[in-house]
């Protein structure tokens, strides 16, 4: 090794306390330092010395060896040099050249720091210390000169710079160190660094100054994350709004933020808008851009909280961009808050990043393309052989290979009777509608929705049953929410989402008049049997259910077909469901619970495994944006297909932004009864159509 960097970086701070953890564009001020010094080209080994556990953590995750450094060597009064030298004993290494590098100068270039041990490397110097070019003069309190003649002023551009000490780094022969016992001596040389990296954190007015400095100072890097979220006034527009005489109004956005928008989506980013005011202009651009928003929020910050929960999202990998101070709180729960250039200045000092185009005139592209940046290629696509969709070859002893012994082995795919409809191979697909809980518990929403369903030509409508007091965990009972209704509990939230017997007597009543049949996923024991006192015709196995061994042997007990989703489960954990429920009634979904579903994740040849493993119906349960992956489902045998379905994407809850609006519905059917007519039966033959052409094109030769 010939050159080590020591970061001294005690947890003590007189100054602001626990400095060398406090952040600084988004990173702690010693990971900063060490990343300064690993991206130094001639830095061959970092260590952090210090007496502090959580600076340790931080710094051995950013890449540095840790040194503990002991009591004597952290107080106070204690010397720079006597960590250094502490470390290189405790290590046991020599090097010909050691860099003290210090945390409280948050913008180190690694260039100006390999330089400057260059310089010892070379015999240039013995000692270096980094320094800011100046021609300032300077005065004694008691009013003489100390680097000039008062009576001698000589122009600026006649006068030699001198330099001041920045105490960013200094770079020393360790021989000279352990000789001398201080950082100078022999040959000292400085080494220039710019203005905009010589600031020195001594006090909190220095630290908020870096912290304003950093989005202009720090290199763009790309932001690896897996959802932005964005305030829309300020961010999508320019914060300015057209209004014609008739009160309408209008808003600039930029049309490349919509391509942004798309990368964004198909790399698997989640995105969602946020607005505090409730405007139909922000709706419509939602709705065109194709993400959720949420408007009218009082508290963007707890709002914030409770999509991430719901969404499943680590905080630390999620962007929020905003302009003004009613962004600070959701910027503060979020790893990479976001500022726009013409932001407020609060907004901009507590940003990670600054992006270099206003609002309106390309923010958020300029923000997703840095987002896709981070993101990793996707892998060359693989090889795979097409599944049989055939008998299985048999083995010399009779068993079908490979699946002697698994459930439903050697069984013919059975149809299952809903009602008066047969679901299964060869009949038409049964189409379901999941209304789930995008009712919001508006019965006129959900009539609303049980009508888009009808006319879209759908069989059935699916809703959600759960007991909230049941199915709330202890620890989210009493979590306020924000909701459409005003500020309450989550609990007060799902009862006040949740429809009772009456409201189910007239849904029931209403597709029995349009010709639907309607059912529900229970979630608890007593939803069972609410749902039986309902006598519905079918009940269904949430994804989230398939290990609830007690609901689903309540579920065997009524004798009703049984829909099972499969989403998020393993085949031994669908294995023990088929066990309990039983195969003679059963229809299976396959179904990936991401909401909503990249491409990548729909694994549609499963729909094949199940049906080979189990001989049983298989359907299709889809959250993805968009038709084509139902589709394909269609044609790869699913008999039955469900998708979310909602008035308008933009609306309150967690799942319409992965449903689809009425047109899309209405254009899945459409779509699937074309898929029924041109599958045929296989059988190859001259069709009618083909007969003027033979007779006219056919050339036949002996």
């Amino acid at each position: 090794m010939r050159v080590l960097a020591v970061v001294p970086a005690r947890g003590g701070s007189a100054g602001v306390p626990l400095k060398n953890l406090a952040l600084v564009g988004g990173v702690p001020l010693v990971t900063r330092a060490v990343r300064a010094c690993l991206r130094a080209e001639l830095v061959d080994q970092v260590v952090v010395s210090t007496d502090h556990a959580g600076i340790a953590e931080t710094a051995r995750e950013a890449g540095a060896t840790i040194v503990d450094r002991p009591e004597e060597l952290s107080g106070a009064t204690a010397s720079s040099e006597s960590a250094v030298l502490h470390a290189l004993d405790t290590l046991g290494v020599d090097p010909e050249v050691v860099v003290l590098v210090q945390c409280t100068s948050a913008f180190i270039d690694p260039k100006d720091l390999s330089e400057a041990v260059r310089k010892v490397l070379d015999g240039e110097a013995d000692s270096v210390v980094s320094g800011l070019p100046t021609h300032e003069f300077l005065w004694t309190s008691a009013g003489a000169g100390i680097n000039h003649d008062p009576a001698v002023r000589p122009r600026r551009q006649d006068r030699e710079a001198q330099f001041r000490e920045n105490g960013a780094f200094y770079v020393m022969r360790t021989s000279g160190l352990r000789e001398r016992g201080h950082r100078f001596f022999g040959q000292v040389a400085v080494q220039p660094v710019p203005p905009q990296h010589a600031v020195e954190i001594d006090n909190p007015e220095d630290l908020e100054l870096v912290r304003a400095l950093a989005p202009f100072i720090d290199e763009p890097e790309p932001i690896d994350v897996d959802a932005v979220i964005t305030d829309f006034d300020g961010v999508h527009t320019d914060d300015r709004a057209y209004v014609d005489s008739d009160g309408r109004e209008m808003v600039l956005v930029s049309r490349s933020d919509g391509m942004g928008v798309s990368l964004l989506k198909r790399s698997g980013v989640k995105v969602l808008v946020m607005s505090t005011e409730h405007n139909p202009v922000v709706a419509a651009r939602a709705r065109k851009l194709g993400v959720p928003v949420l408007q009218g929020l009082a508290e963007k910050r707890i709002v914030l909280r409770d999509w991430l929960t719901i969404e499943g999202l680590d905080p630390a990998r999620v962007a929020y961009v905003g302009n003004d101070v009613n962004d600070l709180g959701p910027m503060a729960e979020v790893g990479w808050p976001i500022a726009t250039p013409d932001a407020h200045p609060r907004v901009r000092a507590a940003a990670r990043v600054v992006l270099t185009r206003p609002g309106g005139s390309g923010a958020v592209r300029e923000l997703c393309d840095r987002v896709v940046a981070a993101r990793p290629e996707p892998p060359a696509a693989e090889v795979r052989t097409r599944p049989r969709l055939g008998p299985e070859r048999r083995s010399s002893g009779g068993e079908s290979e490979g699946r002697a012994n698994e459930p439903g082995s050697g069984r013919d795919h059975e149809r299952v009777a809903i009602g008066d409809v047969l679901v299964g191979d060869g009949e038409p697909v049964y189409v379901i509608g999941e209304i789930g809980i995008n009712h919001n518990g508006d019965l006129d929403i959900a009539r609303r929705l049980i009508d888009v369903a009808a006319d879209a030509g759908c069989q059935a409508v699916k809703f959600q049953k759960r007991t909230p007091a049941i199915c709330v965990p202890e620890e989210q009972k009493g979590q306020i929410r924000q909701t459409p209704w005003g500020e309450m509990t989550y609990l007060e939230y799902k009862e006040r989402t949740e429809f009772g017997y009456d409201e189910y007597r007239q849904i029931a009543k209403y597709c029995d008049e349009r010709g639907l049949h309607w059912f529900a996923s229970p979630w608890d024991v007593p939803s069972v049997e609410f749902l039986e006192e309902m006598d519905v015709l079918v009940h269904k196995v949430a994804s989230a259910s398939v290990a609830d061994h007690e609901l689903l042997r309540v579920l065997a007990a009524t004798g009703k077909p049984i829909i099972l989703s499969t989403g998020m489960s393993t085949l031994s954990e669908i294995d023990a469901a088929v066990e309990i429920l039983g195969t003679d009634k059963l229809i299976m979904m396959h179904a990936t619970s991401t909401y909503p579903l990249p491409p990548e994740e729909a694994n549609l040849r499963t729909i094949t495994t199940l049906k080979e493993r189990y001989g049983v119906p298989v359907g299709y349960s889809g959250h993805e944006r968009g038709l084509q992956i139902s589709l394909a489902a269609v044609t790869l045998g699913a008999v039955t297909v469900e998708r979310h379905i909602t008035l308008d994407r933009t609306m309150w809850g967690s799942d319409h932004a992965a449903s689809l609006e009425p047109a899309g519905l209405e254009h899945l059917v459409r779509d699937i009864r074309i898929i029924e007519q041109a599958m045929g039966d296989g059988v190859k033959r001259v069709f009618p159509g083909e007969e003027a052409p033979k007779a006219r094109l056919r050339r036949v030769t002996v």
